[in-house]
């Protein structure tokens, strides 16, 4: 069974994304994730500034850094909260409590954060692709 299996994990590997198309740009920051192999704090940090520019709670947050691929949290959802609290204290993000969850959400300063470090992201990502002459 096995051997079976492995197989078709090969067969798979050739066929299923042999069709897909990425830009240059989105073909290297994908190599460069999977080379660094964990997440990044900046990229943890950015994501998560990036989801709390509309409220939500904690869970639906980690939820949706799990569908960026951001692993972090994956086996300690508490250390989200360690961030959000951190986050918070800083005045990047502030909180509110409904009926029966608290919600997250960016503040004035949280958002100028936020625009600084995405040009600050897109400029690095040139930087690294002119190194490669791929500008």
């Amino acid at each position: 069974m096995d051997e079976r299996l492995k197989g078709l994990r090969k067969s798979m590997e050739e066929t299923a994304f042999k069709d897909l198309q990425f830009t240059r740009d989105h073909a290297a920051e994908i190599r460069e994730k999977i080379s660094r192999g964990k997440d990044r704090e900046e990229d943890i940090l950015l994501a998560v500034m990036q989801l709390t520019v509309h409220e939500k709670t904690g869970f639906v947050l980690a939820k949706q850094l799990r569908s960026r691929g951001i692993k972090k949290f994956e086996d300690n959802e508490g250390s989200l909260y360690t961030v959000l609290h951190q986050l918070e204290q800083a005045g990047i993000l502030q909180s509110a409590w409904n009926e029966s969850a608290k919600l997250y959400q960016l503040t004035d300063k949280g958002k100028k954060v936020l625009r600084k470090a995405e040009k600050t992201a897109k400029l690095e990502r040139f930087s690294r692709n002119w190194l490669r002459g791929e500008a």
